[in-house]
């Protein structure tokens, strides 16, 4: 089975006014969409196909990773976002970052600098890593999941996620995602997942 472009499990204006719907059109319509195509011809054929989007990523490389990968940051990131978001991680999660951190404050300084400085197109990630939580950055279309960390949120920091809404003030894009759009619950869905496989 060809895969698929995943909808968004929002609509397409539900983040305005901070990521407006025409953004969204171009970003999962069009360049979501296109690596979604390119992955599908470029496995047509070849040892990949059929194989999960995870088992691609860790065995491939060139076009086929570049792709794949995209496919499933893109996917995450969607997650990662929320028309609620903003406001405080609550329980265990909030717990975590307060121990691994030092504070809320903390982290969203962490977070925000790996997601400034990250030259170029790629992407900020808050990482479950040996049982830690860390902030990491990676370029163009690498992922967490290549080094065996879990990924618990991430955003985007390509120039096609934010340059219609923000030109180049990539910093108030940052501060909006970390104010306004971040899904802790996502976030903690995924680390609770973690916590229970450890307990089992």
């Amino acid at each position: 089975m060809p895969f698929t472009l995943p909808n968004l499990p929002y609509a397409q204006d539900a983040l305005e006014p901070h990521i407006s719907a025409n953004t969204l059109s171009f970003h999962h319509g069009k360049h979501h969409n296109a690596y979604v195509t390119n992955l599908n011809g470029l496995i047509e054929g070849t040892e990949h196909e059929g194989k999960s989007l995870e088992d691609i990523i860790k065995n491939s490389d060139g076009g086929i990773f570049n792709n794949a990968a995209q496919v499933w940051n893109h996917t995450f990131y969607w997650h990662s976002l929320s028309p609620n978001g903003g406001g405080e991680p609550s329980g265990a999660l909030a717990e975590k970052i307060n121990a691994d951190f030092g504070s809320l404050d903390k982290f969203k300084e962490e977070f925000s600098n790996a997601a400034k400085t990250q030259f170029g197109s790629g992407w900020a990630w808050l990482v479950l890593d040996n049982g830690k939580l860390k902030i990491t950055k990676t370029g163009n279309a690498e992922t967490p999941i290549t080094q065996n960390q879990i990924p618990l949120l991430t955003l985007d920091v390509w120039e096609h996620a934010y340059y219609l809404d923000y030109q180049n003030k990539r910093p108030d894009y940052i501060e909006t995602f970390l104010n306004k759009l971040v899904n802790w619950e996502f976030a903690a869905e995924n680390f609770g997942k973690q916590e229970v496989f450890k307990a089992a």
